[in-house]
């Protein structure tokens, strides 16, 4: 028998693999495992005194195989040991039984080998998994872990829960029961009496650690000592786990209409699909009834959302809108049918039941508070060198009658065809021949009293053949193209003509050098390139005025559009381009990551000839040169970034359009950004965005702790303000606080969004998260997430805690 005193922390980092057959002496009777403590603990005292040091296992598993958990032994330990091989076994001064992922202290214990129950007294601690409970009284089967524990404290791993009890029923090793209970997220301050700033009280919680949820009976959420939320019964997560139940409820104020209160339910029907209810009660329009079912399956994926208001009482009518996301793989269907390649479908359907629903229900969905509201239908099937798809696309557009909008052409159906070759021959070390075709069919249908035009048919074929020559200091690249297209209209045009076609030709040449070298800038090595270029393209002029416009519309005007033939887009209308587009731009790279310091750019279009296409009411460009552009975007380090757009009218001598931004972002959870907008004539915007400590305003703020942001105790603004300098007002503003302490998080936001330009709709966001419990209030983090750049929620998934963590 050992009778002296055995230090329980050599044990297990000495004892063999677990994965392994038990150690010699560490056999199932206890006498044999006190033997090998003893052993044990002489061979760590020899490996401290002969300087080695343990190092961590890759090893170390969370949970063992249950056939290996079955025969791992039991390690006894304590200042006195009495007992026999076989029967009990007592314990005292600093008493610990450990086996596995399990650790019993106290300071008596008695350990029954016959039914395993181990019974403890003084200071008891038990350690399994991770999940620490502390009390003064114990009495536990070690191998069922069935028993009760007297008034205990807890601390949970899985989401930093604690809590304390009059009795913990353990009813096996995944369930308990705790009577009397009080449960936070809260950090417990040692020698103090445990009041956080919010608590669960419940005259009983069960923890299911299979499901990892928390069952709460009678009891009640209490904030700073106050109730604010009680349910005779409610449910809340102990950890990241889908489960299904009640959802914190979303309460918002809203300037049209008025108390928004809402109360989601969530079905977890499956690992594959789930459904979401979420009923809203607007007390100025009544209750809205939304739904959103998601799933998941090998071949397929999608999502359908919707929402009913019986007789809103604003507008005295029903409204509803919905929209369907589905992505779906035929390629298996396809072959078992004979077929071959790959093959998909894809559907996006969007409908809502009046022209008021954008400005009404601004917050439903991000597809649906758009004016326009596309709804797609679309086939495709690949093999090889061939692409095709079938599609049926349409437009719901909501009009507004101070801001109408000419509504888009449906496309019911759109039929395209695409044979693509890179390898025709001429083929060497530079580049080989391309051959690209491409037929579309498509028939366009919208209202003519709105387009002021006959609906139609269009069928198209465009050829385009290119070679590429390049070498790492240089390219050229050739192109001929060939653009053919046949109208039918329903009506005739202006020329009584029933039918028309168009044919196209169109030759460019673009290419480049490549010029490098090493050079320095303010002490600073770099990779300097110059790289100019030059772009000609030459089209006839092909009258096309009397043809329908029905896709086609003006190109941005930017560093990547002014080297393309055709300044429109769609396939109505194909400009008369003849010109030379002349441009360089120099770039500075970090010569040891590549990283992009500096570029700076600069381009303008000659035009040999005027530009006679043009859209319908508009005029010819007889000016030969165009606009001159010029972008600049220095990052020079990774906190300062800085890029503007610049375009010069040489002709007026003044800029047509200039974009700054900048963007400064010291650290984590430190964010400001600021823009310029400007569109002479049309607009002039100014936006800023932040997200920033307020202790970081007028002094160092503290480092970021992982998962954390900074820390407990700290104040953020967050925000963002879009003003209009012709309108001298406020466009949209989101703008707000928020505050980490730690096992809470607190928001108020200020919403206001443009409606039209008369009105706007504003709310106030607030909104309490109790960490690794719930959130109370009205969610703003999607709004944040959407309008201030570079936002950063204040938890952050960091990797599942472990059983390791939590050593005794």
């Amino acid at each position: 028998m050992c009778a002296a005193r055995t230090p329980p922390g050599p044990i297990l980092k000495r004892r063999t693999d677990p994965t392994r057959s038990p150690a010699r002496f560490a056999i199932a009777p206890v006498a044999a495992a006190v033997l090998g403590v003893c052993f044990t603990h002489s061979a760590q005292a020899q490996a401290q005194d002969s300087g080695l040091a343990l190092r961590p296992s890759l090893r170390l598993q969370e949970q063992l195989p249950a056939e290996v958990r079955s025969q791992t032994p039991s390690f006894v330990s304590g200042q006195r040991i009495e007992g026999h091989t076989g029967q009990t076994t007592t314990v005292e001064g600093e008493a610990e039984l450990r086996r596995h992922d399990t650790v019993i202290r106290a300071d008596r214990l008695s350990f029954d080998e016959r039914t395993r129950e181990a019974h403890a007294e003084g200071n008891v601690l038990i350690n399994r998994s991770g999940d620490r409970f502390t009390g003064p009284a114990l009495r536990l089967n070690v191998d069922t872990f069935k028993g009760y524990f007297e008034q205990p404290e807890f601390e949970l791993l899985s989401n930093n829960g604690r809590g304390d009890a009059t009795r913990m029923d353990f009813h096996d090793e995944d369930h308990s029961t705790a009577h009397q209970a009080r449960y936070s997220t809260c950090p417990r301050n040692p020698g103090a009496d445990w009041m956080p700033a919010w608590l669960v009280r419940a005259n009983r919680i069960e923890f299911d650690n299979v499901e990892e949820v928390g069952e709460a009976y009678g009891g009640v959420l209490e904030f700073k000592g106050v109730p604010i939320l009680g349910a005779p019964y409610f449910t809340f997560p102990l950890s990241d786990k889908r489960k299904s139940g009640l959802l914190p409820p979303s309460i918002g104020l809203d300037s049209v209409s008025g108390l928004e209160l809402t109360l989601p339910y969530y079905f977890n029907l499956a690992p594959n699909y789930d459904l979401t209810v979420y009923p809203t009660l607007m007390s100025k329009r009544g209750i809205d009834m939304g739904a959103e079912f998601r799933y998941l399956q090998p071949d397929y994926t999608g999502r359908l959302r919707g929402s009913f208001m019986p007789s809103d009482r604003l507008r005295g009518e029903d409204r509803w809108g919905y929209t369907l996301q589905h992505s779906q793989s035929l390629t298996d269907a396809l072959n078992r049918l004979g077929g071959r390649g790959g093959a998909g479908l894809a559907l996006n359907l969007n409908r809502v039941s009046d022209d008021d629903y954008w400005r009404d229900f601004p917050r439903a969905s991000a597809t649906l508070t758009q004016r326009l509201l596309p709804s797609d239908a679309v086939a495709t099937w690949s093999q090889g060198n061939w692409y095709a798809s079938a599609g049926a696309y349409t437009w719901q557009t909501l009009q507004d009658i101070d801001a109408p909008i000419t509504p888009p052409y449906d496309r019911v159906p759109s039929l395209g065809l695409t044979y693509s070759r890179g390898d025709l021959g001429w083929a060497d070390k530079t580049g080989s021949l391309a051959l690209t075709m491409y037929g579309e069919y498509t028939r366009f249908e919208s209202n003519p009293l709105l387009t002021g035009q006959s609906n139609g048919e269009r069928a198209m074929a465009v050829a385009t053949l290119s070679r590429r020559f390049q070498t790492p200091g240089w390219f050229i690249e050739p192109r001929a193209r060939l653009h053919t297209t046949q109208y039918s209209f329903d009506q005739p045009l202006a020329n009584g003509l029933r039918s028309a076609s168009r044919a196209v030709p169109s030759l460019s040449l673009d290419s480049g050098l490549v010029f490098e070298r090493d050079t320095s800038y303010f002490g600073r090595a770099f990779l300097q390139t110059l790289e100019p270029r030059a772009f000609f393209t030459w089209t006839p002029y092909r009258d096309q005025s009397l043809l329908p416009n029905y896709d086609s519309g003006a190109t941005d005007f930017n560093l990547a559009t002014i080297y393309s033939e055709n300044v429109f887009t769609g396939n109505d209308r194909i400009s008369d381009t003849r010109g030379v587009t002349l441009g360089v731009s120099s770039r500075l790279l970090d010569p040891e990551t590549g990283a992009e310091i500096v570029r700076l750019g600069i381009a303008q279009r000659y035009l040999l000839k005027d530009q006679n296409v043009t859209l319908p009411g508009g005029e010819p460009v007889q000016e030969r040169f165009s606009d001159v552009l010029l972008a600049a975007r220095v990052q020079w380090t990774p906190r300062w970034l800085f890029d503007t757009t610049f375009q010069y009218n040489p002709t007026t001598n003044e800029s047509v359009r200039t974009t700054v931004m900048a963007r400064y972002t010291p650290r984590p959870y430190h964010v400001l950004s600021a823009a310029w907008r400007l569109q002479r004539g049309a607009s002039e915007q100014f936006d800023i965005g932040w997200q920033w400590p307020l202790s970081g305003i007028f002094g160092p703020s503290p480092d970021a702790v992982p998962g954390h942001a900074l820390g407990p105790g700290q104040w953020y603004g967050v925000g963002r303000i879009n003003y209009s300098v012709p309108d001298r007002k406020v466009v949209d503003l989101v703008a707000g606080f928020e505050y980490d302490a730690g096992c809470w998080i607190g928001r108020v936001v200020l919403e206001r969004l443009q409606r039209s330009a008369a009105s706007a709709n504003q709310r106030i966001l607030f909104q309490l998260e109790f960490s690794g419990f719930t959130r109370i209030g009205s969610n703003p983090l999607q709004t944040l997430r959407d309008n201030v750049p570079r936002y950063q929620y204040l938890r952050e998934e960091i990797n599942p805690p472990s059983r390791f963590q939590r050593y005794d």
